[in-house]
Order: structure tokens, then sequence, then C-alpha cells
């Protein structure tokens, strides 16, 4: 059976997307695969916002597609927006005051007197629109009650709403005949439904991180959010400051102190913290910045996505040092990249970056329960030191002993300019030769770990879809209608996985689908690969790929 589309749309501020986490966890509480997304305007108030749900009974839903089977509009305006992305036999429910065009497939039905019999807020019609879907649908209206209560923290407004979902349920009990898709109780075993930023803060947590610093910028703010809320229960420290310079600092001087610090922006705060970037790498001070991406350049599209800032990254601030950078393409690699780019800082005593981006970060994906982690220290003293220390001393790999302030026998000490292995200024050309062959011995094993993990693979043909972050998500769902063809992602930009990823496309044609103008992986692939893929789909308009334009675009190169 098909994945089944539901659109909800609406006027910001009417639960656009508290009614798609409803009917989200209802459809998993089923036993069904899910996936949400949504869109909104760069606009503090006011607006129309869309979320989409879909779900699938028997795979995993990997991404959107063009289409929609019913449609819940909370307004008159969301109706007309909307109508036309519905499908011929689907079914829009909106209230019997905004149904404003004649179409049979436009059922409209008494919310507001719903809402209005139980004195609640205007607001509230949303609750029962999710009710008289899963009503529609032939639904548990049990499972969806309970989907209802979890959504509210007030025992009293949760009572409310749950009986405003159960008079919509009566209302789309009428509406099965006709509706196609009917909802059954499948078995199934315990699985989560999250957002990309939330895995993403706790696999940093996973991690080890105990301090957090973040501006707020969107997309990145709700990791931000997430954690202030749980940092009491999980003992950390979460501070905003004034500024993404001020975060960034305060990420190096608490790392430097001994904390695992992380911080979250988007590519506008990334651009004021590239100083700082350069500070953590020449005092080799353990940091992870998380860079949500929004479509650019200045303030661009705030609320939109985009896979633009992957030349910025592998290249800011000045001089010449070792980092790496990692891209998840859904909240499971999400949240197990959050966890090794922490390790990997402390490791190796660099910066990572994580990038992600709109798409990922605020869409939800049903993974299975979140695997168990473990933070790995380094070569890090944080109680006494035996003998001479020197911080930045020479080593094979390039990693020297670090202490935190306070450990015995130590000089804590960093330098932010060019320096010998104890930390004192030096412009002597041996030692300053020495000092950046160390910092870059690092390199050797951090390229042997990005050959081991930096490359996934997905399928297989004579015919390569090379992607990145959640463009491969959509690229799997293309794979639905594609045969020979092989994905492969990468995970590992910085240092990039040549070796493996040369070994997975030899021979085949080699085509690269990403969300940007100019194809900043294809330039990456013929810097490090000597080679020039036969194919580039890029979209640059702040929206994801659709898998309907990467078959297309894969069909005409097979042709």
């Amino acid at each position: 059976m098909e994945a089944l589309h539901v659109l909800i749309a609406g006027p910001a501020g009417a639960g656009v997307f508290a009614t798609s986490n409803m009917l989200g966890k209802t459809l998993l509480r089923h036993g069904y695969e899910v996936f949400i997304t949504n869109e909104y305007p760069s606009l503090i108030r006011g607006g129309q916002q869309w979320a989409l749900v879909v779900a699938s009974a028997e795979s995993p839903v990997y991404s959107h597609r063009r289409r929609v089977d019913l449609l819940l509009a909370l307004d008159k305006q969301a109706l007309g927006s909307n109508l036309s992305k519905l499908g011929s036999e689907g079914l829009a429910v909106c209230d019997t005051a905004d149904k404003g065009v004649e179409d049979p497939r436009v059922v409209p039905l008494p919310f507001r007197e719903a809402v209005k019999e139980l004195g609640a807020p205007t607001v509230s019609i949303n609750t029962v629109g999710v009710g008289a879907i899963v009503g529609a649908l032939g639904g548990d209206v049990e499972l969806l009650k309970s989907a209802v209560a979890s959504q509210f923290r007030s025992r009293e407004v949760a009572e409310v709403n749950v009986k405003l979902a159960e008079k919509g349920y009566s209302m789309g009990v009428e509406l099965r005949r006709r509706v196609r898709f009917q909802l059954k109780r499948l078995s199934s075993s315990r699985r989560l439904l999250i957002d990309g930023n939330s895995a993403l803060a706790l696999g940093l947590l996973a991690g080890g991180m105990t301090a957090f610093f973040s501006y707020p910028m969107t997309p990145a703010s709700p990791i931000l959010h997430f954690l202030a809320e749980i940092q009491r229960e999980y003992g950390i420290v979460v501070f905003q400051p004034e500024s993404e310079l001020a975060a960034i600092n305060m990420a190096v001087g608490a790392a430097y102190a001994g904390a695992r610090a992380a911080v979250a922006t988007s590519g506008g705060g990334f651009s004021l913290m590239v100083e700082a970037l350069g500070q953590a790498a020449m005092t080799e001070t353990p940091v992870v910045i998380v860079n949500v991406q929004r479509p650019g350049p200045s303030t661009g599209m705030p609320t939109h996505t985009a896979q633009s800032d992957l030349r910025f990254v592998l290249h800011a601030s000045q001089g010449e040092f070792p980092r790496v950078v990692l891209a998840p393409s859904n909240p499971l690699e999400a949240y197990e990249l959050g966890c090794e780019a922490m390790n990997i800082a402390w490791k190796y005593q660099v910066p990572v970056i994580v990038l992600s981006d709109k798409f990922l970060a605020e869409s939800f994906w049903t993974i299975p329960d979140l695997p168990r982690l473990e933070p790995e220290e380094g070569r890090v003293f944080r109680g006494e030191v035996q003998g001479d220390y020197a911080r930045y001393r020479l080593t094979g790999d390039g990693v020297s002993p670090m202490a935190v302030p306070g450990t015995r026998g130590a000089l804590v000490y960093a330098n932010t300019s060019e320096h010998d292995e104890y930390g004192f200024g030096t412009i002597d050309p041996a030692v300053v030769r020495a000092m950046q062959e160390k910092r870059f011995l690092k390199l050797r094993s951090l390229r042997a770990e990005a050959e081991r993990k930096g490359v996934k693979v997905h399928g297989d043909g004579q015919v390569v879809l090379a992607t990145w972050g959640s463009t491969t998500m959509v690229a799997r769902e293309a794979l639905r209608e594609l045969e020979g063809v092989k994905l492969v992602q990468l995970v590992w930009l910085e240092p990039f996985p040549a070796e493996s990823f040369a070994q997975e496309v030899s021979g085949r044609k080699l085509l690269v689908v990403e969300n940007n103008m100019r194809g900043q992986l294809v330039s990456l692939i013929r810097e490090h690969v000597l080679r020039q893929p036969e194919g580039f789909l890029g979209r640059y308009d702040g929206r994801p790929l659709d898998p309907e334009e990467v078959v297309e675009f894969v069909k005409m190169h097979m042709r």
C-alpha cells in the first residue's frame, strides 16, 4: 500500500505544527513509520504555514513527495492556497465558515461549533480537525486521545483537547467511505518520532557535553531551547550570551577550563565565529560547532533550507589548520555524529563542525530507540601530572597532553600566537615549522577514520548518485523508483574520504545532487578524486529537493 500524505495548513498561531505532532504521534502509536516536515515564512508574526505528515505501514518514509491525500485547512486562505496540491481522489476538511469554494473534494465540518460548545479557545479548532482526520482514517480513538493528551503540559488543557478530538473523530467517522486509506493497529518495536535538532542535542549529551552556548538564530534555536529545558536534569550549563561572538569565545574558554563545550548557530552566526575558530585551532582547544544551514548570503531566508555553507566551513578562518566536518542525513545520524563530534574534538584537540540544515533540523522521522553511546576523553589530565609537562609537546601523532587549570604539577598555558612546546610565543623558523607540522600530523589518523567511516552506500548499480546531508533522504526516497542506481553518501567531508569514495564510484557514471547552486560537493570530488561528475542537480530556492525531480534527473542521464 502506498504511503499516506496529510497536509495541515493555516495561519501562524493556529497550531499547525502542534496538529502535525498530534497526528504524527497517533500514527506512530498505530505502528506506522512517520515523517513530518514543514514550511513557514520568515516573519515575526502572521503569514501562512503548513506541515506535511507522511505515514507508511510497509517501509520507512525517507522524505516527502509531491502529493496530498488529505488536507486539513484551518482557515479560508489555507484552503484556497493548498487545494491545488490535493489529488483528484483526495479529501479536504475545513470549518463550515471557511469553505469558500465549490469543489466536491471539500467537506465543511462544524469545527468552531464544537469548540464553542466546550467553551474552548477558538484556536482549538486544530484539535477538532486532527480528530476528524483520524476518524476519517478509521483510526483507534483511544490512541488519538493519548496522543492529544501528551501534547499539553496542563492536565486541564489536555482534558479539554481530548474532548475536542473526540468530537472531531465523530465527525470524521462519517467520511470513512470517502477515504481509501484506512488505519490498522500494527505490531512494532519501540521507536521514536524525533527531529534532527533534538537528536543532535542528545548526541552531544551522549558525547559528554557539559557546557552549551548559543545565541538564538533560526533554524538552530530549537537546540538551545531543548537543552535549556533539560539542563538541570543532565547537570549541564546552558547559556545564552549577547552574541555569537560571545558564544564561541565562551565555549573555547570553557573547553580550556576542562568542560566539553559546544555551540550551535546558522551560517550568519558562524560567520561571526570565524576568528574564534582560528583561536581554538591555534590553542588546540577542543570545541564542537553546529551549523544548521539556511539560504544566504546575509539574512537570506531564515526559515528555509540550503546546503550552501560547505565550502565556507572547510576554509573558514585565516591560516591553515586541521578540522573535521561531519554531515548527518537523518536524526539517528545526527545523534551518532553529535556524540562522535564531541569525541573527535577531545581525542584530537581540533575544532569539529557538524553541518546540518533546516530540512533535517526541523523535520521528524521515525527511528529505532537511540543506541547507548559513551564519551571518550583523550589525552586529558584533570588531577595531577607527573614529570615535565609541555602543553604542545611534539608527539608522533600530533596530539599533545592537555592539562586543565588546577592540575597539580602543570603550568596550564595557552597561546593564540605561534608558540613552542610549552606555549611560549616564538618566531623561530624551525620551531614554527615543527609546530605547524605537529598540528597537521593529526590528519594522518583523522584521514584513516574518514576513510573507515566517511562513506555510506545504499543500493547498487552502474549509475552512482552522490549526496551529503539531508539530501540523502530525498535521494533514498527517489531510489524506490530507480533501478541500477547506487547511492553514495558522504558523511565525512573533511578530511575527505577520497580513497573510499573513489572505490565506490570507479567505473560508474557519477551524478551529484545537493541543495546549492554551484555544486560544492562536485568541486570537492574534482579536488580530491580528480573526476568531473557527468551530471549535477542543484536546488537553491530555499526548499529541499523533491524525490520526483531527482528521479527525472537520474532517468534523463540513464537514457
